[in-house]
């Protein structure tokens, strides 16, 4: 009787009777409104979390009106503590008054720091703000001194009516409110905000370490046209520097594989932009007047010319000269309209190799893959577009094979990655120095396995193939899109088939596709529907390849029940999973790479169509036949076993 007890006529209905709004308009609110009730409390904060100014300013106001309750109060009515547990926090509060009543009960695991927030939020009106959208005003930053902003765990964003906004974790904790109340003497209004998300912005605010505004401020190099014009003592004055250090040091710890250093035109902020996961983030904005000693100095730091900006230039950075960290970066520089010149910078691997069982190869393809390499002699390939991780499973098949009594020469352009025990050679056009030229070296210096960065003519191919059919393995790159399409791109550019068929060993076509983030990842039982979705997109490779594993019905029926041995439970149901964003993923829900892999062996019959120089698709239904499993393939049943999800698979895949 209670629930369904109310005063006067409907709200909605009183709306539609006065020609307020429309049944469908109130249908929609109701909608939300029933959607919302249903989502829990911290769900619905995060979603409603303050991103602008405007916004937390009427939150603000709109708190003043709220009745002032303690946090004892608001947690007991709320049913978070029992009057016990808040009693025993109180007699220990008593203790040392300066320990916050809310941190005492979280210590003793009564309640989580989330509940507070959420409780405070919801009974007193303290505004929660998304720290990873709100636009921090630079003025309040500074109006706090760092050692106080990381004492007291606090973010100041800005200033509005003589009052200094700052968004703590706990604001009923009076101490770092009345520390930055003494410091700048203005009034502070607390908000809310996580303890990770605070810590994760302060680093971002101050990890110029040594380096604050008042550094650009002081800094005194003229906005000079010319590099030529740069005097030393400012392409090599502290704040830049530090600067260039400190880029470099956060993309890595961030794991990003990239920087990309981008000068504005006018007195615009040159733009620092990093790439993580394989999608571009920015970083940080340096001051105008910076940005030519700040490229001055890459520049210089890879021995490029400095005074050249008309031609790109192609360098690279040994890091460990200028910092501890131990990594290598390969720079490029390219001129852009205005005068001006951007730099990227690519974050080599470390000198240990990825172990061929993390390279996310399947169980089929790894076995296949050992059996391949472990031939003492032929021509294997790695083919894939830039970016595909090529030459990180190549110098992981090195990192396996290689031992004391194989002696490995590798020619690059440039050495990306450094192993121990191999003999590495950068190639270098200005001497002469290019791929044909280092081939012909390494069949003169008794070698066991030959390794070449890129086979991009003829010439390069031809000596690959007599090194393979002289008793070497050979191990290379292509940039093509398949496994069957790098035989037939060969045979193009003028192979002899004989020689070619008898050489070949294998051929690995792979792909980065973005991971799920493990830590959030959100599962959830697969409807028939979407199982059959990726039966076709399966089988329809198989189509591709001309059926040749029998009649459609036939196939999908064979390779469902294969799916259902390995990836289904007990009741035939499969699981997959969804994006869903946390802190650990930046609220992306992808967390790091996975690659999806198309291993093509040479068979007796794939060497036979090669002799014959048969079409892309009679080699592509031979590898199935075989056993072989192409991209899409790959991809989706890594999409079956939760490691990433189909939209991803797509991006990456051909149709």
């Amino acid at each position: 009787a209670i629930q369904d007890y109310h005063v006067g006529p409907l709200l909605g209905e009183q709306l539609i009777k006065d020609q307020v709004a429309d049944e469908a308009a109130v249908g929609a609110a109701l909608s939300e409104q029933a959607d919302r009730r249903g989502k829990a409390l911290g769900e619905y904060l995060k979603s409603k979390a303050i991103v602008t100014t405007m916004e937390l300013e009427r939150a603000l106001k709109n708190q003043e009106s709220t009745p002032n309750l303690r946090i004892g109060e608001i947690l007991l009515t709320e049913g978070l503590v029992t009057e016990e547990q808040l009693d025993e926090a109180l007699e220990e509060q008593k203790e040392d008054r300066s320990v916050p009543l809310g941190e005492i009960l979280i210590a003793k695991g009564h309640v989580s720091i989330a509940e507070v927030q959420q409780s405070l939020s919801k009974k007193l009106g303290i505004p929660f703000v998304d720290l990873r959208k709100f636009e921090i005003d630079q003025e309040a930053v500074k109006l706090v001194p760092e050692s106080l902003v990381r004492q007291h765990r606090i973010v100041p964003l800005y200033v509005f009516d003589q009052h200094l906004v700052i968004a703590v974790e706990n604001p009923m904790n009076w101490e770092p409110l009345d520390a930055v109340r003494f410091h700048t003497n203005l009034a502070v209004d607390p908000v809310m905000a996580p303890g990770n998300e605070i810590e994760r912005t302060i680093n971002l605010l101050y990890s110029m370490v040594g380096i604050d505004q008042s550094s650009f401020d002081d800094f005194d190099a003229p906005e000079v046209a010319d590099y030529d014009q740069l005097e030393e003592s400012s392409v090599n004055d502290n704040v830049v520097v530090k600067l260039v250090n400190k880029i470099v040091v956060d993309a890595q710890h961030q794991g990003a594989s990239d920087i990309h250093v981008e000068p504005q035109p006018g007195r615009a902020n040159t733009l620092v932009r990093i790439r993580k996961d394989g999608s571009l983030i920015r970083y940080y904005e340096v001051p105008s007047k910076m940005r030519n000693a700040l490229i001055a100095r890459i520049k210089i730091m890879a021995g490029l010319d400095i005074s050249e900006r008309r031609k790109p230039q192609d360098g690279k950075i040994d890091f460990k000269k200028f910092s501890t960290l131990p990594i290598e970066l390969r720079v490029a520089t390219l001129p852009t309209t205005g005068e001006l010149e951007d730099v990227v910078l690519r974050i080599l691997a470390s000198g240990k190799p990825v172990a061929v069982d993390k390279l996310g190869l399947s169980e089929s393809n790894r076995e296949q893959l050992l059996d391949v390499i472990s031939r003492p002699y032929g021509l294997f390939f790695v083919c894939g577009p830039t970016g595909s991780g090529k030459t990180t499973t190549l110098h992981s098949i090195l990192g396996y094979l290689n031992t004391a009594e194989r002696k490995i020469w590798t020619v690059e352009d440039p050495v990306e990655i450094t192993q121990i025990g191999l003999r590495q050679l950068q190639v270098n056009t200005k001497i002469g120095l290019g791929f044909p030229e280092a081939m012909r070296a390494f069949l003169r210096a008794d070698p066991d396995i030959i390794m070449v960065g890129e086979m991009r003519d003829k010439e390069t191919t031809n000596i690959g193939i007599e090194a393979s059919l002289t008793g070497h393995l050979v191990l290379a790159t292509l940039h093509t899109n398949s496994a069957p399409e790098s035989i037939l791109r060969l045979l193009d550019m003028g192979m002899d088939p004989f020689n070619f068929a008898d050489a070949l060993i294998g051929v690995l076509a792979q792909r980065l596709t973005r991971r799920l983030c493990p830590e959030c990842r959100e599962s959830y039982k697969a409807n028939m529907d979407e199982v059959d979705e990726l039966l076709a997109e399966y089988c329809h490779e198989i189509d591709k390849s001309d059926g040749a594993l029998g009649k459609e019905s036939t196939v999908r029926n064979t390779v469902l029940e294969r799916w259902k041995e390995r990836f289904a439970d007990k009741k035939g149901r499969f699981t997959l999973y969804r994006a869903k964003g946390c802190d650990e993923c930046s609220n992306t829900g992808y967390r790091g790479r996975l690659g999806i892999h198309e291993l093509l062996v040479a068979s007796d019959t794939i060497k036979k169509h090669v002799l014959e120089q048969a079409p892309v698709s009679t080699l592509l239904a031979t590898g199935v036949s075989e056993g072989m499993r192409t991209l899409k393939q790959d991809g989706i049943e890594k999409v079956l076993a939760g490691h990433t999800d189909i939209h991803q698979v797509r991006k990456v895949c051909i149709k």
